[in-house]
């Protein structure tokens, strides 16, 4: 274990959806386990208050306000972090949408294509753009949160469960 009960001193964590929920309660507790956490979501506002959480408890963060169906930018991050911390220690694919519930034939084509751009094509673009970096540590980890929805049928859950199951 690293200094002072922190078994991730010294380490980088990145998290995506870290605004709010489970991404935000992710986040701090990295924070409390002692990495230093880049905090990636769409709302600023959502990732000040989750920085204001991670420094309350005497840790630290780097926010990064970013839309992940932005693919190049994901494809940018890498190289970003690289150029920072020349290393990613943990990566943690939270961020996801629900899109919208209802008969799969009524749904609107771009709730479709959003649902799926966040929760299926962003974790894939993550995984091609960090994987060098995660390469570059000792102990690269990357961990993506899922759905039981992708693995047993709920009624009006279609684009949603589609997205979980890729």
């Amino acid at each position: 274990m690293n200094g002072n009960g922190k078994p991730l001193k010294d380490r980088i964590a990145l998290v995506t959806g870290a605004s709010r929920g489970i991404g935000a309660a992710i986040s701090v507790r990295l924070a409390e386990l002692g990495a230093h956490v880049v905090l990636v979501a769409r709302t600023q506002g959502g990732l000040e208050e989750v920085d204001d959480k991670i420094r309350a408890i005497g840790g630290s963060a780097t926010l990064t306000p970013m839309d992940l169906s932005e693919f190049d930018k994901i494809d940018q991050l890498g190289a970003a972090l690289y150029e920072r911390y020349k290393r990613l220690d943990i990566l943690v694919g939270n961020a996801g949408l629900l899109g919208t519930l209802g008969p799969i034939n009524h749904l609107d084509p771009q709730v479709w294509n959003q649902t799926l751009a966040i929760n299926l094509t962003a974790n894939w673009r993550l995984i091609r753009s960090l994987d060098p970096v995660l390469r570059q540590s000792d102990a690269g980890r990357a961990v993506f949160i899922t759905s039981t929805a992708g693995q047993y049928p709920r009624a009006y859950w279609g684009v949603y469960a589609v997205s979980k199951a890729g």
